[in-house]
């Protein structure tokens, strides 16, 4: 594990804001929205770690993408946070070098409204093609 650790924080350096160790087995990232294709490619190809899923939450102070990575041969789960603000609610997609992104970065589009850029099927998944533009379930200002 600690090899894992010494790799991550040194391929990373200073695009790492802050680094949790929750507990055994979970650690936390936080990084600039920026950072997040270079970061995922890292983590994903360098790191071999494999793609689990990406949260995203509605928070007071913006909206965080969580992407979790798992280090299988060690039993750790790395998340990497990024917060995105609401007054412009887009991050570059990591779904050209993870396909497994691709169904999930659009689900999070469809219940958050958070356009990914670059993603290569922007079409909604989970909402009708008639639902409102601009309407999202999971935001907290949905009625």
């Amino acid at each position: 594990m600690e090899n894992i650790i010494k790799k991550v924080k040194d391929g990373l350096g200073g695009k790492i804001k802050n680094w949790e160790e929750k507990n055994p087995g979970r650690i936390y990232i936080t990084i600039d929205k920026e950072n997040i294709r270079e970061t995922a490619r890292f983590i994903f190809e360098d790191c071999k770690a494999r793609f689990i899923i990406l949260t995203g939450i509605d928070t007071p102070l913006g909206y965080e993408n969580l992407y979790h990575f798992d280090f299988d041969s060690i039993g750790t789960v790395v998340t990497v946070k990024t917060l995105i603000p609401k007054s412009a609610p887009e991050i570059e997609s990591i779904a050209t070098i993870i396909p497994g992104a691709n169904f999930i970065e659009r689900e999070v589009y469809d219940m958050l409204g958070i356009k990914f850029i670059g993603h290569p099927d922007p079409r909604r998944l989970l909402l009708s093609d008639d639902w409102p533009e601009g309407v999202h379930p999971l935001r907290r200002d949905f009625k």
